[in-house]
């Protein structure tokens, strides 16, 4: 008899599942099958099922420290059953069996006589229509399923061989998904819980954390969108290292992320990095350390590809359909821009142009002079000069943490409010109006502005700096703020998110 052997399983559940879709669609499919079967479901019990008419259990035998789980078929067994196998069955389920008058069962008895009495066992019909690919050498299954008559779907990653697996999950662009296996899968697709992701966007002033669910209609509700200041860029201007403190700090923030994520059940956590990670000579090490701490790993992503997706939240969010677009996203250690018309993006690119960089080197965390603020101006108008002779486009929208921020202080907001900040418009004058009034106090006295958020009282006037310049340059007297930025680009793309204008 040949030997049992357990296998390393990796699977999530959904509905979409972004560029996966495609990455499937390029692969020789392997095999079809459709089978009715029935799921014996109790929280935290086996994986215990009916196909064929056979009996067919599997337990959990280990979960590495990524999650992944390794199963071993422990029975699989023709109807009738004995009353030592139905006791088997109900030890699986970790329910205690009830009393067992006969010697054996039929399907029909186990289920009126002892399943449908015992509550905490559901018995849920389930059809599956599985696709079968080969990803690195393991099965991989794409399969429609439908759950006591609700629709879903699954992929499914598994081979004896555990680092196989998890490479075949990495090809498939699934490595920040949660794995999901069917009797919890099952269960929350019949209790009918939403459909959660987390993106993280670890940035160089600030990391930045939204979850959001999708809605029965199909579009995109937010559950949390928030940032906080860890400074991961301090001192990077200097010597192109992230300092131990600064990844520490931010190690921390994105770990208490993580985990507020995983309190919510979301199916995902997707993190990534931009200029601060882009940067530094030892960001391979920052993103270990992070891992190590997190279970995440953060995906340092090109400036090109931060200010695509940035434009595509502003699309998905604004719905500019019909103009001439500038979309620029500036940050602590960068600033991103997209170039386009309607939906469609012609250039884009990233200049390192950030409120850190100038607030260290020109003390504009402080009160500054005139003088010394034309200084600065310049230096910035300098770096900037590959906006110079541009045709002026139809609409500039602005996004990051300092127009936000400029945002909410030009609404008095003493509680910060993302759909009133959503849409604003900014002009010039208002810009004017911040700049001097930043540059005449220093990071203290700027903490008694209402609406400023604390921690970025040190950056906000080279903030306000690039965006004033970036307005010069593209020949604007005004701007659309989006409150829509990185992480929101990322739901639409990755997780098929629909975004309200």
């Amino acid at each position: 008899m040949e030997a049992i052997v357990p296998r390393w399983e990796w699977r999530t559940f959904g509905t979409q599942f972004g560029a996966t879709e495609g990455r499937f669609a390029a692969l020789a499919v392997e095999g079809t099958k459709d089978s009715d079967e029935l799921y014996l479901l109790a929280p935290g019990g086996a994986n215990v099922k009916v196909r064929d008419d056979l009996l067919d259990i599997k337990e959990l035998q280990e979960v590495d420290g990524s999650g992944l789980e390794r199963w071993l078929p422990v029975m699989k067994q023709a109807f009738p059953l004995s009353s030592g196998d139905v006791a088997k069955v109900f030890d699986a389920l970790g329910v205690t069996a009830p009393e067992l008058d006969r010697d054996a069962y039929s399907l029909d008895q186990l289920l009126d006589e002892l399943i449908e009495p015992a509550s905490a066992v559901r018995a849920v019909d389930v059809h599956k229509h599985r696709v079968r690919y080969i990803v690195n050498g393991c099965m991989a299954e794409l399969t429609d399923v439908v759950v006591d008559g609700q629709p879903t779907r699954t992929i499914a990653v598994e081979m004896e061989d555990r680092s196989a697996v998890t490479k075949a999950v990495r090809d498939l662009g699934l490595d920040g998904y949660l794995n999901v296996n069917y009797p919890q899968g099952l269960i929350r697709v019949i209790d009918d819980k939403p459909t959660r992701y987390a993106v993280i966007d670890v940035g160089t002033n600030s990391v930045k954390f939204h979850l959001g669910e999708r809605t029965g209609s199909g579009s995109w509700m937010p559950v949390i969108d928030r940032a906080e200041v860890t400074r991961l860029g301090e001192g990077l201007d200097k010597g192109a290292v992230i300092i131990p403190e600064a990844r520490d700090r931010t190690a921390a923030a994105i770990n208490g992320m993580v985990d507020e994520a995983k309190r919510h059940d979301v199916q995902a956590i997707v993190a990534v990095g931009t200029a601060g990670l882009r940067i530094a000579r030892n960001s391979d090490d920052v993103v270990q350390a992070i891992r190590r701490l997190t279970g995440v790993t953060v995906d340092v992503i090109p400036g090109e590809e931060e200010s695509r997706l940035a434009y595509v939240a502003v699309q998905a969010s604004l719905g500019l359909l019909e103009e001439s677009l500038v979309v620029f996203d500036t940050g602590g250690g960068s600033t991103q821009f997209a170039f386009g018309e309607g939906s469609r993006v012609d250039e884009r690119f990233s200049v390192d142009v950030g409120a850190v960089r100038y607030t260290e080197q020109f003390g504009l965390d402080r009160a500054v002079s005139a003088e010394h603020l034309d200084s600065a101006l310049a230096a910035i108008a300098a770096d900037l000069s590959s906006l110079e002779d541009r045709p002026a486009p139809d609409a500039l929208v602005g996004m990051g943490g300092a127009i936000t921020n400029i945002t909410a202080v030009s609404h008095s907001l003493a509680t910060y409010d993302p759909d009133v900040v959503q849409g604003t418009i900014l002009d010039r004058d208002e810009i004017d109006r911040q700049i001097e009034l930043y540059q005449s106090m220093d990071a203290v006295g700027r903490r008694s502005i209402v609406g400023l958020q604390p921690r970025r009282a040190d950056v906000i006037l080279a903030g306000a700096c690039i965006v004033r310049t970036v307005m010069d340059d593209l020949s604007q007297e005004s701007l659309t703020v989006s409150d829509r930025g990185l992480r929101h680009g990322l739901t639409v793309e990755r997780f098929g998110a629909r975004l309200t204008p």
